[in-house]
């Protein structure tokens, strides 16, 4: 049977922290959605995969850039709640069967998928669970009022795999009845139509994150593994008429200018560039285009700015910066300090984890003839 595995991210989930939906929270230096998607792409028994998004996150996505990651890939937007974002995904499922997943279980195994996809050959749906094994109790003002029999009890999972017509038949049947609740998932919906679900074994790793807790037990699950990212920038610019430069944030009086389509801060680009290049994000003409006229003398703190805020939004912080200016002149070391501080402004870490230092390239090449000065950066990031 093929089978579409369809990743529901529309939700809002925000108790986890930080800001952003759990699904685009780093776990261990890596969005959770890049994980989840990552477990059925990479699954050799999955045909095709659809992302179920919030038309919200537009920029939050195309920040990850998915299309390069996950080729094939296709994307919808949900609805106003999961059974309509589910149904938003069934829409577009071309095979005979199809395993719905919460984005927010980053941690399925391959195994788990392959015994939901193995059920689905002796039955209309499958979903993996865990028996209860803890005592039940009921409660009320903080007071035990109560205890429940656990027997015959699950704790229901994700991946959830069904034949995929009859699947898309019990989803509208039941948008169909206007008071009906909410269903907890698709087993509920699928139950609701007259479909048997068998159910296979869950797997306790193949936890849903909802708070903080909950990442950080899928961190020590995942090894507590450090995600430490080096990235390298270089780049050139040439001189022209002026009577100053621009490096590193600060201007240093010169009998020339650099050319450039902004400022052409040729320090503070090569670190941007290490920053993009340490998050495998391109450079900084993907971010900040030459042909695009709004940028054109732009300071170049605002290209810095941005990859430093990329950065934390993937879950990274800068640890340090080494950048070299080559030129013959102007003279940097009178001005290194206040560049340093300038760059750890900007960096948002200790001037003591930045250098800018300079050197010269014994009067050989482009920048020996003094026709224009280069630099090279190297950056560290750190997962959070």
């Amino acid at each position: 049977m093929n089978i579409t595995a369809i990743i529901v991210a529309a939700g809002r989930g925000l108790r986890a922290g930080g800001g952003l939906p759990k699904q685009f929270r780093p776990l261990a230096g890596t969005p959770v959605l890049l994980r989840t998607l990552a477990a059925f792409a990479d699954h050799p028994r999955i045909d095709a995969l659809i992302l179920v998004t919030n038309p919200d996150d537009a920029e939050t996505l195309a920040a990850l850039d998915l299309e390069a990651r996950f080729p094939g890939l296709r994307q919808v937007h949900g609805g106003a709640d999961r059974a309509a974002s589910v149904r938003a995904g069934l829409e577009a499922v071309e095979t005979a069967g199809v395993l719905i997943h919460d984005a927010a279980r980053p941690l399925v195994a391959a195994d788990l998928i392959d015994r939901v996809i193995d059920a689905l050959d002796s039955a209309p749906g499958a979903a993996p669970a865990l028996p209860v094994t803890d005592a039940l109790w009921t409660g009320r003002d903080d007071l035990v009022s109560g205890t429940r029999d656990r027997a015959g009890l699950f704790r229901a999972q994700t991946p959830q795999g069904f034949a995929t017509a009859a699947l898309r038949a019990a989803h509208l049947a039941r948008a169909a009845q206007t008071d009906a609740p909410p269903a907890a998932d698709d087993v509920e919906v699928a139950r609701a139509a007259g479909l048997d679900v068998r159910i296979v074994a869950g797997d306790e790793t193949n936890l849903k994150l909802t708070t903080g807790a909950d990442f950080a037990r899928a961190a020590k699950l995942l090894g507590d593994r450090v995600d430490i990212r080096t990235g390298n920038g270089f780049d050139v610019h040439r001189f022209g008429p002026g009577d100053g430069v621009i490096l590193c944030g600060v201007r240093v009086d010169h009998d020339r200018a650099l050319v450039g389509h902004s400022d052409a801060d040729v320090g503070m680009h090569a670190i941007t560039d290490a920053i993009y290049g340490a998050l495998g994000a391109g450079d900084i003409g993907r971010h900040f285009p030459p042909s695009d006229p709004q940028w054109r003398g732009m300071a170049s703190e605002r290209f810095l700015d941005h990859a430093v805020a990329l950065a934390a939004e993937r879950g990274f912080r800068l640890s340090n910066a080494d950048c070299t200016l080559i030129c013959e002149h102007p003279k940097i070391g009178p001005h290194a300090a206040a560049m340093t501080k300038e760059i750890a402004r900007i960096l948002r870490i200790e001037e003591d984890r930045v250098s800018v230092k300079a050197t010269t390239s014994e009067r050989l090449g482009f920048t020996g003839r003094e026709e224009g000065i280069a630099a090279m950066a190297t950056v560290t990031l750190i997962a959070e």
